[in-house]
């Protein structure tokens, strides 16, 4: 178990991506803190974490807040001490044209999306700052780089994310902190299982490997950034997307 020891917060680990980052983890040793604002679906999956043998905590908050972020960040510190890996996997959509958005749906996706990412960076990079040592994996999205239509405010927060991992990277990497970033591509979810067989079967057809992805493919590359072998990585975003983008 490669982070045996280790501590990790994951934000939005309730359920999808999150919820695998969160189990890969803990299987390759790390104890487990659960940041989201579902309450019950992140007390389940502390429960399979602590099933198999690691610790885990589940708080509820909402990211976009900083109180909230800080108070989720001192439950964690009370508990472990520490903080290893931050995991900012947390986002929301609410997908419209440019000129059919409302203002508040615009707000509401950057809040969550890139103004949470930094607040909880922020918080966190206090305490890995004084340990000298830390890993930060920020989730963007293909979309973050090639944009979508229908998705302004999506695109805009996740390539924002992207901007904001690449700065940190530069600023933290002298007190021995990697920060990077992995954008997915289409990634088998609760939100694309809603979607209708005719829209799904359009997606594959942008996908050279024919498939979509799956939490799992996303919670690897997480597992690979955060541990050892990826010691000399920092300031990249690495594409989890079936080749859909090149």
């Amino acid at each position: 178990m490669g982070l045996s020891g280790k501590v990790a917060v994951v934000t939005g680990g309730a359920r999808g991506i999150g919820r695998a980052i969160a189990i890969k983890l803990a299987k390759e040793g790390a104890n487990i803190i659960i940041s989201d604002i579902n309450l019950t679906g992140a007390l389940d999956t502390a429960k399979v974490i602590e099933e198999q043998g690691r610790e885990s905590i589940a708080v509820e908050g909402d990211i976009s807040i900083f109180d909230d972020v800080e108070a989720m960040v001192k439950q964690a510190i009370d508990k472990f001490g520490r903080i290893d890996i931050l995991i900012n996997n947390a986002g929301v959509t609410k997908d419209g044209l440019l000129l059919r958005m409302k203002k508040e749906d615009w707000d509401f996706v950057l809040n969550v999306n890139l103004t949470g990412t930094f607040n909880c960076s922020k918080v966190v990079a206090k305490y890995m700052i004084k340990q000298r040592t830390g890993n930060v994996v920020n989730i963007s999205s293909v979309v973050g780089v090639m944009g979508n239509a229908g998705q302004v405010n999506y695109a805009s927060s996740k390539a924002g994310v992207i901007g904001l991992t690449k700065s940190m990277a530069r600023e933290l990497a002298l007190r021995g902190i990697r920060v990077n970033a992995i954008a997915p591509g289409f990634i088998d979810t609760e939100m694309t299982r809603n979607l209708s067989e005719e829209a799904r079967d359009k997606m594959l057809t942008q996908i050279p490997l024919t498939r979509l992805g799956t939490p799992d493919d996303v919670a690897n590359c997480v597992n690979f950034l955060v541990s050892d072998d990826a010691d000399y990585i920092t300031g990249q975003v690495i594409h989890v997307n079936g080749g859909m983008l090149m």
